[in-house]
């Protein structure tokens, strides 16, 4: 295989774990924020953020592991990391499980910006040169934004049902 088309492909890969997150915060800040219904389990939605972005991190560690296996050796791993600064970038996501960082939700936010970039970077080639780039970029994208979600769902319901478990009575 060519470098040119292992780097896009692993390229894809960072877009598909990070570059979602911008979009998945902003829609639940605007839908935690509303005083309205920032009740029960919407209110578990902010706190969760980091979390999730976290373990978007962890998810990406696993794949990266997968694709190194079984060589886990140093030659091996030079000779599959096409964008080293990025995946490392990437893998900095994990950091968001420290209490600290955790409380402040604009920090993965900041973080995921390098990833949306990626996006932003293929569409102003684009404007350059006509091909399928775009289209790849934005079919990942939507992949991004479901899974995005659907962590920040998993993670936000375990987390309300874990609050919940310890407000109920011990029979």
């Amino acid at each position: 295989m060519n470098d040119g088309f292992l780097s896009y492909l692993q390229q894809l890969e960072m877009i598909a774990f990070f570059s979602g997150y911008p979009l998945v915060f902003a829609i639940s800040y605007a839908i935690a924020e509303n005083a309205k219904i920032n009740k029960g389990f919407i209110s578990f939605i902010l706190p969760s953020l980091p979390f999730s972005y976290g373990l978007l991190g962890i998810l990406f560690l696993g794949l990266q592991l997968k694709n190194l296996y079984p060589d886990y050796s140093s030659a091996n791993i030079n000779s599959h990391l096409q964008h080293p600064y990025l995946v490392i970038w990437g893998l900095l996501a994990i950091l968001f499980f420290i209490p600290g960082l955790r409380k402040k939700k604009q920090l993965p936010l900041i973080h995921s910006f390098a990833f949306f970039a990626l996006i932003l970077i293929d569409l102003l080639k684009h404007f350059s040169n006509s091909n399928g780039i775009v289209q790849n970029d934005m079919k990942v994208y939507a992949f991004s934004l479901i899974f995005n979600m659907c962590t920040l769902l998993v993670v936000t319901t375990i987390g309300y049902l874990f609050k919940l478990s310890q407000k109920t009575p011990a029979s």
